[in-house]
Order: structure tokens, then C-alpha cells, then sequence
């Protein structure tokens, strides 16, 4: 039979990750959720411009974390044009047409900048 007791708490990763959120206030993450949606306007298939245009983004905050969503208002027949064009759909005659990944690559740049001046910050002082 095997024991496992653990003593403590994360204290410290609490204070430093509440500390983090202090020092960005929520400043930080409205400069990057206007540039995911740049990028993400950029980078969408364009055939009206409806779906390019409909990029936006909230930001929450919750139980000691910040979250950035990147949403697409344009609806069609109750699906969101942006994911189909993302993933990919099936056609009314049976067939399939392939997705486009567009998005990962519009973000991936945005997360690492974002990652990389928190992480200065942090480390500054």
C-alpha cells in the first residue's frame, strides 16, 4: 500500500499570479483583444466581408484568472460562418468542403506577444 501526504497550500502562487493581475489591470488585455481581432479580420476568408467584419472580443475576470474570448457575430441558418469556414461543412448534395485554419495562425502571434510583455513585466521589478 502506498501513503501520499501533502502539506501546504499554493499561497505564494496565488499572491504572485494576484499580484500579476494587479499590476496589468485589465489594460493589458483590451490592447491584445483589439489586436486578435485585427488579426483575425485579416486573416478570414473574404467573399462579402460580413464574417471579416464581425470580429470582437470581451474580456472576463473570475476566480483569480483573465480570459479574452474572440467571438464572430455573423449567424446564417443558426450556424456561426466564421467555425464552419474554420472547420469545415457539409453540403445540402452530400459533399464536404474543407476548412480553412485561419484562426490559429491569426492568434498565434498575438498569444506569444502577449506572453512575452506579461512576462516582462512581471519580471521587472
Amino acid at each position: 500500500m502506498v501513503n501520499i501526504t501533502m502539506k501546504g497550500d499554493f499561497k505564494k502562487t496565488n499572491s504572485f499570479f494576484d499580484k500579476a493581475l494587479g499590476l496589468f489591470g485589465l489594460s493589458i488585455f483590451d490592447k491584445y483583444g483589439k489586436r486578435g481581432v485585427e488579426a483575425l479580420r485579416s486573416s478570414t476568408p473574404v467573399d462579402s466581408g460580413k464574417t471579416s467584419d464581425s470580429w470582437y472580443y470581451e474580456i472576463t475576470r473570475q476566480n483569480n484568472r483573465v480570459v479574452i474570448y474572440w467571438n464572430n457575430s455573423n449567424i446564417n441558418d443558426g450556424v456561426n460562418v466564421a467555425m464552419i469556414l474554420q472547420y469545415g461543412h457539409g453540403t445540402q448534395n452530400g459533399h464536404f468542403v474543407k476548412g480553412i485554419d485561419y484562426i490559429n495562425p491569426a492568434l498565434k502571434n498575438v498569444f506569444e506577444e502577449l506572453a512575452n510583455e506579461a512576462w516582462k513585466e512581471l519580471t521587472s521589478g
